[in-house]
């Protein structure tokens, strides 16, 4: 499994990482990606359901359609001119039969160091 490292921080609260504080609130944020199972993926998911355990192929897919959505979140942030996105978080639904639509969802901020 491959870990992205990210250009900014990317925090599922609303708070500040320690040191710093929220200098201005630009607004939301989000990546979005529309995945599809091929025709065989879904063969072979179904093969498994009958035998029980992990769904490898699903897993994977879940994983990188994630990671996809997370880096557009990232992008979009950045595009707007944040240094950060606070209080991420994911939604997923399904468009039709057999494809899923992820969202990771924020809102991008300007992070300063702390004035004491």
């Amino acid at each position: 499994m491959q870990v992205t490292q990210h250009k900014i921080p990317i925090l599922t609260t609303f708070e500040a990482p320690p040191g710093s504080e929220i200098a201005h609130v630009v607004g939301p944020c989000w990546g979005i990606t529309v995945r599809s199972r091929s025709i065989v993926g879904t063969a072979c998911a179904g093969c498994q359901q009958i035998f029980g355990g992990e769904i490898a192929a699903l897993t994977t897919l879940a994983t990188d359609s994630r990671n996809q959505a997370m880096d557009r979140l990232e992008a979009h942030a950045i595009q707007q001119g944040a240094n950060a996105v606070l209080a991420m978080r994911f939604d997923s639904g399904e468009l039709m039969q057999n494809t899923n639509e992820i969202v990771a969802y924020g809102t991008a901020v300007i992070l300063r160091a702390k004035q004491r």
